[in-house]
């Protein structure tokens, strides 16, 4: 069997940098026509601002907010076969303005939709099997429910938000299992509740939520990203701090191009960097940006980027405290080892 199925994981992720122009922008190179959207402004204040096709390209949701889904002009207003489309960015947050530096995560799905009966609630799908991605809208009953997300396997984390309410972001993450959650939007270490997932982990074809306003109330509409595990392009997992500069390493399997880590144990914000800005190992690179807030980027050496992983370079709590648990997921660039058996060297 082949150590990967994905030799090019370009196809499905891929990080786009550009700077902004106050008009009408069209953002190609990403080699995709994107489903999903994330995009943050690296050098001033601003939202992290999130689109995809399934809520419509006018549709904003933030990462670092509990708000609902705002309809905004001027920010992305189409999804295009090699990228997306900017107007003049009006509107909350900023995704286009003038000699701005931008940083966008893209995020290949179906490229369409399609109903998913699976669960007890019927949900609207964007789904990608070969990547474990989908994106699934669906509508909230008030009471524990089951919800359809297409991937064919187990979830290994899955993210969602209250499009119609002020709420916070839930995660599942499978290292923590069902009995417990984590908030995108703020710093919190990880909660248990029964309301959230009703103790229940996901199966291949559904996952579950129960009464809490944060994934189902009746009425409500909610977006889930939900993502699978696959050898070679994504990894779900976590580790232990050594509060050292001389780090924790983390073996992916393939060399990372999108690494988001968040404490669970205890509150700190999350931690996200990839392999455009900088993107080597060096004093300043690989620089991090919050999810949770609208900082710029930092300039720190946070971690290394590696062929078949990533290491922590700093003592920080944020990301590296000693004897602490830190919950992670990444995107490759490239597997450690193709399907051909061709290795991957770093940088």
């Amino acid at each position: 069997m082949a150590y990967t199925d994905i030799d090019k994981p370009s196809d499905y992720f891929n990080t786009k940098l550009y700077t902004g122009t106050g008009s009408s922008n069209s953002i190609t190179g990403i080699g995709f026509a994107p489903d999903w959207v994330w995009i943050k402004n690296r050098g001033a204040s601003a939202h992290h601002m999130l689109f995809d096709k399934v809520r419509d390209a006018t549709k904003s949701l933030y990462s670092n907010l509990t708000d609902a889904e705002t309809t905004v002009s001027g920010h992305v207003t189409s999804f295009d076969s090699d990228g997306f489309t900017l107007g003049d960015n009006s509107g909350k947050g900023s995704t286009n303005g003038n000699t701005e530096t931008y940083a966008s995560w893209n995020w290949l799905g179906a490229n369409g939709t399609a109903s998913n009966s699976d669960g007890s609630i019927t949900s609207s799908v964007s789904a990608s099997t070969d990547a474990g991605f989908s994106i699934v809208s669906y509508t909230g009953t008030g009471s524990a429910a089951t919800v359809g997300h297409s991937l064919g396997v187990k979830p290994s984390a899955i993210f969602i938000k209250n499009r119609s309410s002020i709420s916070d972001w839930c995660v599942y993450f499978g290292t923590l299992g069902a009995t417990k959650y984590l908030e995108l939007s703020n710093t919190n270490a990880a909660g248990t509740s029964a309301n959230t997932f009703n103790n229940t982990e996901p199966t291949s074809s559904v996952f579950t939520v129960n009464t809490s306003s944060i994934v189902n109330t009746s009425g409500d509409d909610y977006i889930a990203y939900c993502f699978a595990e696959k050898q070679g392009y994504s990894k779900f997992g976590s580790y232990i701090g050594n509060g050292n500069a001389d780090g924790t390493f983390i073996y992916l399997g393939f060399k990372p191009a999108f690494v988001i880590a968040k404490e669970s144990s205890e509150a700190r914000d999350w931690q996200l960097w990839d392999n455009k800005r900088l993107g080597y190992n060096a004093s300043g690179g690989n620089k991090n940006l919050i999810p949770n807030k609208t900082d710029v980027e930092d300039t720190y050496a946070d971690i290394d980027i590696l062929s078949n992983g990533f290491k922590l370079r700093n003592s920080s709590a944020a990301d590296n405290k000693v004897s602490q648990t830190y919950i992670y997921m990444a995107f490759a660039e490239a597997p450690f080892v193709t399907s051909t058996g061709i290795p991957t060297c770093a940088r």
